[in-house]
């Protein structure tokens, strides 16, 4: 199964952006697509964080708008938003011992413990950091695009 991380949500989200329409037409790929996909919640409150953020961008997303747009993306029947559950600390502190990160990589080594904690092995995003968490295998949009 294919989690999407924050930075391709916002991409598809932002117009501005020099990957707006790849990460759009990949989001929409998938929440048409009959195979599952999905969100880790931790990328649904960072995605809400930066797009309505006014320090980020001019004009930010209103918090309504962007939490429509997150519940109209997560409507898809394909759609999974990952949870933790009985299993997330336990794969979190593998994670974090097999990685070694530490500070603000401790936030993708949440994201990386809930998608395994689901069977999400594969993460659409353009963060090279995933790459040294054992078990996830990143997803570059130019590679889901083509």
């Amino acid at each position: 199964m294919i989690a999407v991380d924050t930075n391709i949500l916002i991409y598809a989200d932002r117009e501005e952006s020099s990957q707006h329409e790849a990460a759009l037409r990949a989001v929409r790929r998938l929440a048409e697509g009959h195979e599952a996909w999905a969100v880790p919640i931790f990328c649904v409150g960072e995605f809400l964080r930066v797009v309505s953020h006014d320090r980020v961008f001019d004009p930010p997303t209103p918090v309504a708008d962007a939490l429509t747009a997150m519940e109209s993306l997560l409507a898809s029947p394909s759609s999974r938003l990952l949870v933790p559950g009985d299993r997330y600390l336990p794969l979190l502190r593998s994670l974090i011992e097999k990685s070694g990160v530490s500070g603000n990589l401790v936030f993708d080594a949440q994201i990386a413990a809930v998608c395994l904690e689901h069977g999400a092995t594969t993460l659409l995003t353009e963060d090279r950091d995933f790459a040294r968490f054992p078990g996830i295998t990143v997803l570059p949009l130019g590679a889901f695009a083509s």
